[in-house]
């Protein structure tokens, strides 16, 4: 009988139950409010329709607290899962963790897919490709020539500002609450070929003189609580800019909704949030991913209206 791919597994099951087959698995913590499962297991049920070798791939859910997580890395190796996906708190952890790291997520400090060899896991980062389709997908924003206002220093931001010089961005401003971390990230993304586009700036002095169009894409934790405040003056920015939320859940943020008020295009992380896990199924599968199939899953798990 098949395992429940919705059930939120712990270590200790890898053991009880029989992982059998090709496994995958989204690790984090918490984790239950995970769509992962969802979207992987939707994409995986359309590639089975196409190539039988994927009869007895199935994708997981498992809440690892961090001071389990570097036993855990090991016992999933032992349990052959070929792919993992990580999320809070794990992505920095992993790094000191695994043998090979793509060159991307070596710059961008984090690695959010591990994938299984005979020696041991490697690790890819595959956030910022999520943030550059969905911008392109629900924004028609291209980071190439951009420019774009960034906001935080935290993994997911790291990830945005390093894909955004990888993408040739033409300014890149980042700002940020705490200073100390600002400049960790400044220094990695100043360091790149191209990173002298990127300027750092305090929340309390936003850049002047923009161009008439970028966007504006928020990395921060604020719009996740009901009562956040918005992390930006939208009224700030010229109409021809738009505004993207990382933060899919609530759909729609203070922040975006003062953008929609303000006549700006906007959009939540969803897009980016499919995209990303797109491609780590990709990675792991060696063949093309249906990005819309992991969309109309996503947005059932959500409860939104379709839009894949």
């Amino acid at each position: 009988m098949p395992l429940d791919t919705e059930f939120t597994y712990t270590v200790d099951d890898l053991g009880r139950f029989d992982f059998s087959g090709t496994a995958l698995a989204v690790i984090g913590h918490p984790v239950r409010h995970s769509v992962s499962p969802a979207m992987h297991n939707a994409a995986i049920a359309t590639l089975r329709q196409q190539n039988s070798r994927f009869a007895d791939w199935a994708y997981y859910r498992f809440d690892v607290p961090p001071e389990d997580f570097a036993a855990a890395v090991p016992r999933f190796f032992e349990h052959n899962f070929l792919g993992l996906n990580l999320t809070i708190p794990h992505k920095v952890q992993a790094m000191d963790l695994i043998r090979g790291i793509s060159p991307d997520a070596g710059r961008m400090g984090a690695v959010n897919t591990l994938v299984w060899n005979e020696f041991g896991y490697d690790g890819f980062n595959t956030d910022g490709y999520g943030l550059r389709h969905g911008l392109l997908e629900d924004l028609d924003f291209d980071l190439n020539g951009g420019t774009v206002i960034l906001l935080g220093s935290g993994g997911a931001a790291r990830a945005a500002a390093v894909q955004c010089v990888l993408d040739g961005c033409k300014k890149l401003y980042v700002g940020n609450r705490t200073a100390a971390r600002l400049a960790g990230l400044m220094q990695v993304v100043q360091a790149m070929p191209g990173g002298a586009h990127a300027e750092a700036f305090a929340l309390a002095a936003p850049p002047r003189d923009l161009p008439a169009s970028g966007v504006l894409i928020n990395a921060t934790s604020l719009g996740l609580k009901a009562d956040d405040p918005a992390p930006y003056d939208v009224s700030q920015l010229p109409p021809g800019w738009k505004v993207y939320d990382m933060i899919y859940n609530p759909a729609r943020t203070l922040l975006l909704q003062e953008a929609a008020a303000h006549g700006l295009a906007a959009a939540n992380g969803l897009s980016m949030l499919v995209h990303q896990g797109a491609r780590s199924l990709e990675i792991w599968s060696h063949t093309g991913v249906n990005a819309h199939a992991m969309m109309r899953a996503a947005c059932h798990a959500l409860g939104l209206p379709p839009r894949g």
